[in-house]
């Protein structure tokens, strides 16, 4: 049986009647009367339905490294065929230490086992995209989803290289050095492994290898860590609705142990199992524009579950705020006219935090915005 795939209706991040429902995953995860504002309508729901594996195209960088021509031939030829379909696939052989991944995923359970005013400390405010956010409780009305997370910045630049430990010290005290310095270590690999990436989709859009490796060198990224506890009833509600990501690229890592990733392939869900040797990477609209649409962003959702509290790592790859987003001249001719505006992404950041919720129109709507508000960092094909 399929089940479409369907969008989100935005809920705008302004409401003034947000709602004042408290998530707190001590007490909801063993609640049966799910609050409405978690309950999603009746299309979106996920239902019982078991979403089929998806067949996931596998990026070897072993081979991507290796320089030779047939290899890399393979690599490029996976890369195109999925980022112009759906935009995403699984990364193996990407060097980063498994027991660094184990590290982060292992320091989750200090953070979110703390009692929700202890989390509070370092809450996310409104307009703002990193702190601790109970649901977004304070930034939507309805369709919140089932989840806790914890965003932070991380900045490639040199004179911030201590950016994410001073921010666990600063937000929560001398006591979270230790986990700033894990997350500290993990998002220098995710940088580092995602300019990597940035190569192989260099070359497989047919521009110059450093083209956009370049352009993401002082990257000025999110690091996400979510936290999905169990639910009672998980076919009513989702841990994140469909939508495709803002920012450029996502490398995500999956606790093995828990199922809840799918993506949208032939308009229909597919589910993408953890692998305890890959991560999933996707593309943003903002690389969609950096593409002039040429790679797709990926539709995708989390679903939770009744039993086990599922854990998954975001790395959201975003270009440094001077940086102008622009599709490079080979990308543009006749056969593919500018689709989007230039823009700087502080703008587009700030739209979604302050005027639209992420769905798969965000790029159309925000290109839409852009034009008509003329803002002081933005050009015009």
């Amino acid at each position: 049986m399929a089940i479409e795939c369907v969008t989100t209706t935005p809920t705008r991040s302004d409401d003034p009647k947000a709602a004042a429902v408290v998530f707190d995953s001590s007490v909801l995860r063993h609640e049966t009367n799910i609050p409405t504002e978690f309950v999603w309508p009746e299309h979106e729901k996920p239902g019982s339905y078991a979403a089929p594996e998806c067949p996931v195209p596998v990026i070897d960088l072993a081979a991507f490294r290796s320089g030779d021509p047939a290899a890399v031939a393979e690599t490029l030829k996976l890369v195109n065929e999925a980022c112009k379909k759906h935009g995403f696939f699984l990364v193996v052989n990407h060097g980063v230490d498994p027991d660094r991944i184990s590290d982060a995923i292992r320091h989750m359970d200090r953070f979110f086992d703390l009692p929700l005013s202890s989390k509070e400390k370092a809450l996310r405010k409104v307009g703002e995209s990193c702190g601790y956010a109970s649901s977004f409780t304070g930034r939507f009305s309805a369709k919140l989803p089932w989840k806790e997370t914890l965003s932070f910045r991380y900045s490639a630049q040199k004179e911030c290289s201590h950016i994410v430990e001073e921010y666990f010290q600063e937000s929560l005290g001398q006591d979270f050095a230790h986990i700033g310095l894990v997350y500290q270590k993990y998002s220098n690999e995710m940088s580092k492994l995602a300019l990597e990436i940035m190569e192989v989709l260099g070359m497989g859009l047919g521009v110059n290898r450093k083209h956009f490796s370049d352009f993401f060198q002082e990257n000025d990224s999110v690091m996400r860590l979510n936290y999905c506890p169990p639910c009672q009833k998980p076919e009513i509600t989702l841990g994140t609705g469909p939508h495709c990501d803002p920012t450029s690229l996502t490398i995500l890592h999956q606790d093995n142990s828990v199922n809840g990733l799918q993506v949208c392939v032939d308009n229909e869900w597919r589910s993408v199992s953890p692998s305890p040797n890959a991560f999933v990477v996707n593309i943003g609209d903002t690389f969609m524009a950096l593409s002039n649409g040429i790679y797709k962003s990926c539709l995708h959702r989390a679903v939770v579950n009744s039993t086990i509290t599922r854990k998954s790592m975001a790395f959201f790859l975003c270009p440094h705020e001077d940086k102008v987003v622009t599709p490079p001249p080979e990308l543009v001719d006749s056969t593919h006219p500018r689709l989007y505006p230039d823009f700087k992404w502080p703008t587009l950041l700030e739209f979604t935090q302050k005027h639209y919720r992420s769905d798969t129109d965000t790029l159309l709507s925000f290109s839409a915005w852009l034009q008509q508000n003329q803002t002081p960092h933005a050009t015009h094909p």
